[in-house]
């Protein structure tokens, strides 16, 4: 049976990475290397600033150095997802505004936190999702990730949808996040408009099943993934599931062993960027991680390994 998409924006929404110099500048001729691969491996989006783009690493200046590039560059040949989040809910209006003045498609959050110990209870994270909708007035994406260390609860995520009609998104990343989707869409109704998932497209099949409509991997593979989607949303499953598992042993080592250093050390392979560097106080992958990152990557040969060949 064919499926039918509720959103706007669906499909594959991969998150950039931010390339750096040996030295550990911002590499501005890198980054448009990778957007443009990017928009070669099919992708239905592309999301700047997320955490697998080391947006924790980066100054104000440089954030908004990146927005202006991104989305000059990619020049409206893709919607652009910016990621605004921030503890304070005035630095989050202003990185919303910033994004949406200067044609951001819609924009992600995760909710407020600082540490461990330091977050906001429900009534106060509505109001900073309601705030920065009305300032930038363009759809929200929810990032519910174990990395806030707070529990969006089903009921909450519906709540927010409803009272704040600009939150449409949802990326559920956390343990678990195929029966939290089937649960938040079957609670949430219409209100839902786009479920997604995240951790690099690891648990793909099993969202997709439960009703996710879109996925956030990083860059790495964003064209092997295309096959699962597409196959899977014209209901042919059995082929979207033989798609999948031709390319999951190369997600499942680039989630628990790589993290956000895969996608960057493929593109360096495949010439699309010069240096693979993360920045300190990140560690750099290991040679010998790295060599059986390369190996996998070329038994399925993703358009970063050949790109800039």
């Amino acid at each position: 049976m064919l499926v039918q998409t509720r959103a706007l924006y669906n499909g594959l929404f991969p998150v950039a990475p931010t390339p750096f110099t040996e030295s550990g500048d911002l590499d501005l001729e890198g980054q448009r290397r990778i957007l443009d691969c990017m928009i070669d491996q099919k992708a239905d989006g592309i999301c700047i600033l997320a955490n697998y783009s080391e947006q924790f690493l980066l100054s104000d200046e440089e954030r908004r150095l990146l927005v202006d590039l991104c989305l000059s560059h990619v020049a409206g040949r893709k919607p652009v997802m910016v990621t605004c989040s921030h503890f304070s809910t005035r630095i989050a209006v202003q990185r919303a505004c910033y994004a949406a003045e200067r044609g951001a498609s819609l924009l992600m959050l995760m909710p407020p936190y600082h540490g461990s110990g330091l977050k906001a209870d429900e009534a106060h994270m509505i109001e900073h999702f309601a705030r920065v909708a009305d300032a930038a007035r363009i759809p929200l994406m929810v990032q519910d990730a174990p990395l806030s260390g707070v529990t969006l609860s089903v009921p909450f995520l519906v709540r927010l949808a409803q009272e704040v009609p600009l939150v449409q998104y949802f990326k559920i990343e956390v343990p678990f996040a195929a029966p939290k989707l089937r649960n938040l869409i079957e609670a949430g109704e219409a209100a839902i408009a786009g479920p997604f998932d995240g951790e690099e497209a690891i648990t793909m099949m099993a969202d997709l099943e439960a009703g996710a409509t879109g996925t956030m991997s990083s860059a790495l593979c964003p064209d092997l993934l295309r096959p699962i989607f597409d196959h899977y949303m014209a209901g042919r499953s059995t082929e979207a599931a033989a798609a999948y598992a031709r390319v999951l042993p190369l997600i499942n080592y680039e989630n628990r062993q790589c993290g956000l250093r895969a996608a960057k050390s493929v593109m360096r392979e495949g010439n699309v960027i010069r240096c693979d560097a993360v920045r300190h106080p990140l560690e750099q992958i290991h040679p010998k991680t790295k060599a059986g990152l390369i190996e996998l990557a070329r038994g399925l040969n993703p358009l970063a390994l050949r790109w800039g060949r």
